[in-house]
């Protein structure tokens, strides 16, 4: 018996020593975020209300308990300029075909608190991309996944730059 009380003292002690040592590091679940309260409600402004980004933005928006309300003069503005994908070539096969591509997603986007001046937000998420001439229709598929990816990467960086406005 008491071998068998040292054993789960041991694993409590453990798991607390664990705990301790993840909060004390800052360290936080992904894509929590703790927002101001000034925040807590945001009007979410884009040129193309019906954009990927403008959809995984509302949803990021929501998990993170941002209320999403129409325009008015006493609620903070969040407003997407524009998001584009930009494709650098990085290196070339020996005939001179393409063989790899560096994909850049930007997004400007600017926060507007009530009675002050818009902040400018610029957000770059670079991938590199292999093309396979032999499998366009594999690579075309990848490409998309890819900038899926990118954009919910940057949806969440939005997220991640409205928990440090003050």
């Amino acid at each position: 018996m008491p071998a068998l009380r040292t054993s789960s003292i041991t694993t409590l002690l453990s798991v607390v020593l664990l705990s301790l040592a993840l909060s004390a590091c800052g360290f936080k679940l992904q894509r929590s975020y703790q927002i101001p309260e000034h925040l807590s409600q945001l009007h979410l402004a884009s040129s193309d209300q019906y954009s990927e980004l403008t959809r995984l933005l509302s949803d990021r928006l929501r998990v993170n308990s941002i209320d999403l309300v129409d325009a008015n003069k006493q609620t903070p503005t969040l407003r997407l300029i524009n998001d584009s994908l930009e494709r650098a070539t990085l290196s070339l096969y020996p005939n001179g075909n393409v063989a790899e591509y560096e994909l850049i997603y930007h997004v400007n986007y600017s926060v507007a608190l009530p009675d002050g001046e818009p902040e400018f937000f610029e957000t770059a998420i670079r991938r590199d991309y292999k093309d396979d001439p032999r499998t366009a229709l594999a690579k075309s598929r990848e490409m998309e996944l890819l900038v899926k990816e990118m954009r919910q990467q940057a949806a969440d960086r939005i997220v991640q730059t409205l928990a440090t406005i003050n």
